[in-house]
């Protein structure tokens, strides 16, 4: 998947809305991939949390298997300048 931060949506959605009509469609994402698992482990790492995250490959989303592509943007898409990295640290900080 690729995680984008509220504040890049809020941009790209005055960006839109400024815009001449688009007519069609196109993906918005954050600027890189990152597997769910390995979210989930920063989130925790960086929360202080002493859960362990467990992969299951066979694990289904939704009734569906997944594969590293199948929660990312096309290759026409927008994306925003934010890491997930960079917002969780901004976060953490915040709280």
């Amino acid at each position: 998947m690729q995680p984008i931060a509220a504040d890049d949506i809020a941009a790209v959605m005055a960006d839109v809305a400024l815009a001449k009509p688009l007519n069609g469609t196109f993906d918005l994402a954050g600027p890189e991939p990152i597997r769910q698992d390995d979210l989930v482990r920063q989130f925790l790492n960086a929360t202080g949390d002493a859960r362990t995250v467990i992969t299951d490959p066979k694990a289904l989303y939704f009734g569906i298997e997944m594969n590293d592509q199948s929660l990312t943007p096309s290759d026409n898409s927008r994306l925003g300048p934010t890491r997930f990295e960079d917002w969780l640290r901004r976060s953490i900080r915040q709280e």
